[in-house]
Formats: structure tokens, C-alpha cells, sequence
């Protein structure tokens, strides 16, 4: 016989506007801590010494919160309603990640746990904690033991309701309910997330070096982008969706309807040469509200000039875009500028610039007709 507390709990959720909830025993399989050790012997965490850091709390939610006895693990819903690697590869325009196209996801979920928690708090009095990845806590493998989805070979939580596009968040509970059956792996011998990243970030299925992900190196990684990975980074300039996207289980996804995970328009396929141009406070007004301003601007920029490097050989648009960056006040800035300058200058003409530059020279007039937008753009 189902639990009363949980099947209502569980009703109240969905009622909230969750799309996915499940309840699991307030503890890891061995297996989850085995990985994550094992994850960060190899270094694969690259400069995320967080996760390192807090490991121990990470593997054992009782370390976390010793009156843990039971996680409620609640998913929204967040697919896009059309092809989410369509901005990929589009010449003078960004790709972004589809989840950082809306709305930070951490203050809508936020908002709808603590309204989940002071319910149940209502009912059935006792100590409660909520997370939304904002603290040591191995989301994903929770979900897989609450029945909501597995961990795919790209290491991302697959549903077979809602295919890649689910944003996690947990509730901590004193009460002890009764669990749900885990999620079994419905992968197969399918390896198309593998052979889909470009920068080959997969050592086995299961296993990433987070260092070679792309998401990783636009996202966390503070410094320099290391050359060998900068053409494949493409145009993306926040993330990067392709694992999840080839996934076949997408079919089954529906598009969200959430107002606050719909996309910005200016945040779909924006001009390279726009966010170029961007200063700090500029930065600030157009990510407000971002998921996207949390890296600041001086790492977002570097991304941008990493994709502009990435454009057409020639394109003047872009050439005057990295040009103005060769100045910029960050040196991470003027390193990614130096190299996209270089790219679609060459050498011959970055060594001009660089001689016009130690001269003490203006800058030279550009021919209006050579800045044109790409055909692509």
C-alpha cells in the first residue's frame, strides 16, 4: 500500500507545477561515492576544487544534514520547442545554452520548494531543508534512486517522460516515507551523446573529464581556453547542449511552458560583434536575470572571442570586433582577442597591427562596404 504522506506530497508538487517527483532514501549507493572519488582522483573536476573540497558532505546526505531520513526529488520541465542545436555553427552569431536562455532556473525552482516545504511543514510538522544546486549534493544519482530518470552515458540525468530537459531540485526531510523503485538504465548499446562533443570529453561511457567539456571550459574554467579545444568550442560562448540533444529519448519530450524558461530573444543567436562590444555595466543590463551573468563579463567576453576566431577567415565585422578587444582592459580578454584577431586577420596583418600599435599609430579607416554582415549571420 502506497504511503498517504508521500502520495500527497507528491500530488501537492505536481500541483505546484512540478513535472517530475520522486522520493528516495536519505543515503547513496556505494556506487555514486565510488564514482565521484573516483571522479576527482583522475582530476577530471579541473579547476572546480569545490567539488573536491566538499566531497565527503557530497557522498553521504547525512553528512550534509544528520536528521536526513528521506529526499524529495522534484524536476521541471524545461525542453525547447525547437531544434536546440539550431544557433550551433552560424557564422557572426553566439550559441548559448538552452537552459541559460531564460530566466535563472535556481530562483524559479527555489521559489516553488520553499512553497512545497512550508506545505508539508503545515502538515506534518519537522525539519526540512531545500537545495537547487547550490550546495553538496549528488542530484543526479538521487533522482535515478527516486525513479525519476538514470544517468546516461554522458553522465546527464535521461527521462523517459522528459528526455534530456529536466532542472533538478531535492527536499531534505526528517520524516522517513516510503521510497520510490529506482530508475533501471534504459541506454543500451546506443552511444550517440559520445560520439556527438566535439572535444572528445568522454575517457568511457559514464565517465567525463570535465576538463575537455565544453560547458566546463565556457562556463567554470577561469582562465585561458587551451588552444587544442578552442575550434571545436565553435560558436558557443555559454555551454554547450550537443550530448544531450542527440539523445533518442528525446522524442518523448514536450516543450516547456514555463514563462520563465521561455528564450530571450536577444539571447538567441545574438551577433558576435555585439556582445564584443560589451562593457561591464552593458554586460550587467542584458544578462540581468541570467544564469549567464554569474561568470561576469570578462569570461563571457573571452568566450565571445573565441567564437569570433572561430568565424570566416576575412570577415571585417568580426576583425574590427576582436581589433577593439586588443586593448581591453582584462588580460584574459586581450589573449582570447589576440588569437581571434590572428585567425581571421593572419599573421602578416596581426604582425602590422602589432608594429602600428608599438608605433603609436591611429587606427586605420575601415571601408564601409567591407563591413558587411556574412551571408550565414
Amino acid at each position: 500500500m502506497a504511503d498517504p504522506i508521500r502520495e500527497a506530497i507528491r500530488e501537492q508538487a505536481l500541483t505546484i507545477g512540478f513535472d517530475a517527483v520522486g522520493f528516495a532514501a536519505a543515503q547513496l549507493d556505494g556506487a555514486a561515492r565510488a564514482g565521484l572519488r573516483e571522479f576527482i582522483a583522475r582530476g577530471y573536476h579541473g579547476d572546480m576544487g569545490w567539488l573536491a573540497g566538499t566531497a565527503k558532505r557530497r557522498g553521504d546526505p547525512q553528512t550534509l544534514w544528520p536528521q536526513a531520513r528521506t529526499v524529495v526529488v522534484l524536476g521541471v520541465n524545461y525542453a525547447p520547442d525547437d531544434d536546440p542545436l539550431a544557433a550551433a555553427g552560424k557564422l557572426g552569431r553566439g550559441a548559448i545554452s538552452v537552459y541559460a536562455r531564460g530566466r535563472d532556473y535556481h530562483d524559479t525552482i527555489k521559489r516553488r520548494l520553499k512553497t512545497l516545504a512550508r506545505w508539508i511543514d503545515g502538515r506534518w510538522p519537522g525539519a526540512a531543508k531545500l537545495f537547487v544546486d547550490t550546495a553538496p549534493v549528488m542530484e543526479k544519482p538521487l533522482a535515478q534512486q527516486a525513479g525519476i530518470g538514470w544517468q546516461g552515458k554522458h553522465t546527464n540525468l535521461v527521462s523517459r517522460d522528459f528526455g534530456s530537459w529536466l532542472f533538478l531540485g531535492e527536499i531534505y526531510l526528517s520524516l522517513a516515507l516510503e521510497p520510490d523503485p529506482a530508475e533501471g538504465d534504459h541506454c543500451g548499446s546506443c552511444r550517440r551523446c559520445l560520439d556527438a562533443c566535439p572535444t572528445a570529453a568522454f575517457p568511457a561511457p559514464h565517465r567525463l573529464d570535465a576538463r575537455r567539456c565544453i560547458s566546463y571550459l565556457t562556463i567554470e574554467h577561469k582562465g585561458m581556453i587551451p588552444v587544442e579545444f578552442r575550434s571545436a568550442i565553435g560558436n558557443r560562448i555559454y555551454g554547450c547542449d550537443d550530448c544531450l540533444a542527440v539523445c533518442p529519448w528525446n522524442k518523448f519530450a514536450r516543450a516547456a511552458h514555463e514563462p520563465d524558461f521561455l528564450p530571450r530573444a536577444e539571447l538567441t543567436a545574438p551577433r558576435l560583434a555585439d556582445l564584443a562590444a560589451l562593457d561591464d555595466a552593458g554586460f550587467r543590463r542584458l544578462f540581468s536575470g541570467s544564469p549567464v551573468k554569474r561568470i561576469g563579463r570578462d569570461r563571457f567576453v573571452r568566450n565571445v572571442m573565441i567564437a569570433i576566431g572561430n568565424g570566416r577567415y576575412g570577415d571585417e565585422r568580426l576583425i574590427a570586433a576582436a581589433r577593439q578587444r586588443l586593448d581591453d582592459a582584462a588580460p584574459l580578454v586581450r589573449a582570447a582577442a589576440v588569437w581571434a584577431f590572428d585567425r581571421l586577420a593572419g599573421s602578416r596583418r596581426f604582425r602590422a597591427e602589432r608594429v602600428r600599435r608599438l608605433a603609436g599609430e591611429p587606427e586605420p579607416m575601415v571601408r564601409s562596404e567591407w563591413i558587411r554582415e556574412p551571408a550565414e549571420a
